[in-house]
């Protein structure tokens, strides 16, 4: 435990809501919720006035909109979130070389390492700043937590919600955390809340008070201990600056059971490019090639294969999720499924060929495990989507890849050419997706359905815009790029 308040914790604001925000004028000050629009659908983050309506993360987006009916509903952009996350870690970064990012919104950071504070004035001054320059720079708000200790340092930035700054002064945390609930500490969830509820114990101060032997015999030796020193505000936990990826991987939940053995290949060559690029953009090469299926009785097998060397070639990585798919049965259906690398390296094999023909299968002998991607029981970069049936989740059927077209005539012979040229496929435009027009410049969708697409033109720091239909095939809407929350981005149509 430090002697200052000198572990800052970040925790950006709605983060996800907030964000758009800022970047749909018509949105400010409004119910906005963000996540998969689907009937499978939960609610990534919620605005703090859609708060107030009940709605809160990980909830069910049906049940979110019956207590938000009003609610603005919009798809993740996280190409859009990232590039505000590496904003906010930059400035991060140039307080101290000990940055330990949690998420993308949320981190803490070593303040004497960096050299800019040592008491608590020079704490406070810091965190003061750090606030007025991400405004700054992204136009967002975010919570700061001052404390000697990493554990007290998130708390307080969870009490200084939505847009403050609380600094503990070290000798008062005991004082300060004896009121607040045990859910309060870290790792205490639901379920460890209720049994400690059973037995009276509420608040952190009765779980001090019911001293150390009681909570191991309770709940156990580790956790007892645990607990029994976080009640008492102790944590030497050190802010550590680079955590390595243990895995890769990607996975998309579908609105309507798969059962097409066909259509499930080709997802599958689909994830496994998607994973590969995140692979390629992280800097790594792996080894081990796993395949998450989750079928329609939610039971979620996970096969995996390793390579005699690690690669980031798309062709190796699709090759082997093909494999371990023959492995799995769909009959009844499937819901989820996943493609992940773990092993990873900083280098790849150069003996590709070599790769694809030695594999050694792992879990041959068709045990299921119902853990991460990885097969470790948590995945480090990962990239998680509720698809509704559609490439984009807005709904619809999704495209099967050409791969798994060509595999499909190649089991019954060469297709005979139709009679009729079949229509393009409906263009799907889900809400809360980035759009351009040829005349009216940049813009957001608003809704779809019955072959129109709503657009409303406005852009950061804009008024709120005009709201305009068009046809879903309009030749003159494209689909675009998020344009930066602040800066030279902006523009103005015709």
């Amino acid at each position: 435990m430090r002697a200052a308040p000198t572990i800052l914790h970040l925790d950006m604001d709605a983060f996800y809501a907030s964000v758009e925000q800022a970047s749909k004028p018509s949105l400010r000050g409004k119910a906005v919720i963000v996540g998969g629009l689907g009937p499978r659908g939960v609610v990534a983050t919620a605005s703090y006035e859609a708060r107030r309506f009940g709605v809160h993360s990980a909830m069910p987006m049906g049940q979110a909109r019956r207590l938000c009916p009003n609610g603005a509903y919009l798809i993740p952009r996280f190409s859009l979130y990232r590039q505000v996350s590496d904003v906010v870690m930059a400035l991060l970064r140039e307080l101290s070389p000990l940055v330990e990012p949690l998420s993308l919104d949320e981190a803490f950071v070593d303040l004497e390492a960096g050299g800019v504070a040592f008491d608590s004035r020079g704490a406070r001054e810091t965190g003061e700043r750090l606030r007025a320059d991400i405004r700054a720079a992204t136009g967002l708000s975010g919570s700061v937590g001052l404390a000697g200790s990493k554990m007290l340092a998130k708390v307080a930035s969870e009490e200084a919600k939505p847009a403050g700054l609380l600094l503990i002064e070290p000798g008062t945390e005991r004082e300060l955390l004896a009121p607040m609930s045990v859910r309060t500490l870290p790792g205490v969830g639901p379920a460890t809340g209720e049994h400690l509820r059973r037995a009276g114990i509420t608040t952190v101060g009765e779980l001090a008070e019911a001293g150390e032997d009681e909570l191991v015999r309770m709940v156990g030796r580790s956790a007892g201990a645990g607990l029994y020193r976080m009640a008492l505000g102790l944590d030497d936990r050190p802010v550590v600056a680079e955590r390595d990826a243990k895995s890769v991987s990607v996975e998309d939940t579908f609105d309507v059971d798969l059962h097409d053995r066909v259509r499930i290949r080709g997802e599958v060559q689909r994830l496994a490019d998607r994973c590969v690029r995140r692979l390629r953009d992280s800097g790594h090469s792996g080894r081990t090639i796993v395949l998450k299926v989750r079928r329609y009785d939610f039971s979620t097998l996970t096969r995996s294969e390793t390579l005699r060397g690690p690669t980031d070639d798309p062709a190796v990585v699709r090759e082997a999720a093909a494999r371990l798919l023959e492995g799995v049965d769909t009959t009844g259906g499937v819901r989820l499924l996943g493609v992940g690398v773990s092993g990873l390296a900083d280098y790849t094999q150069e003996d590709l060929f070599a790769q694809s023909l030695a594999a050694e299968p792992d879990g041959a002998d068709g045990t299921d495990r119902a853990d991460g991607a990885d097969g470790t029981g948590g995945v480090d970069v990962a990239d998680r989507t509720r698809r509704a049936d559609g490439p984009d989740g807005a709904g619809g059927g999704a495209v099967t890849s050409g791969a798994a077209e060509a595999e499909a005539e190649g089991a019954h012979g060469v297709a005979e050419p139709s009679a009729e040229p079949e229509p393009a496929p409906e263009r799907r435009w889900a809400a809360g997706s980035d759009v351009r027009h040829a005349v009216y410049g940049p813009g957001w969708v608003q809704g779809s359905g019955v072959g129109r697409v709503t657009v409303r033109f406005e852009q950061p720091g804009s008024e709120p815009g005009r709201v305009r239909t068009f046809r879903v095939d309009d030749p003159e809407l494209e689909p675009s790029d998020p344009l930066p929350l602040v800066g030279d981005g902006t523009e103005s149509g015709p």
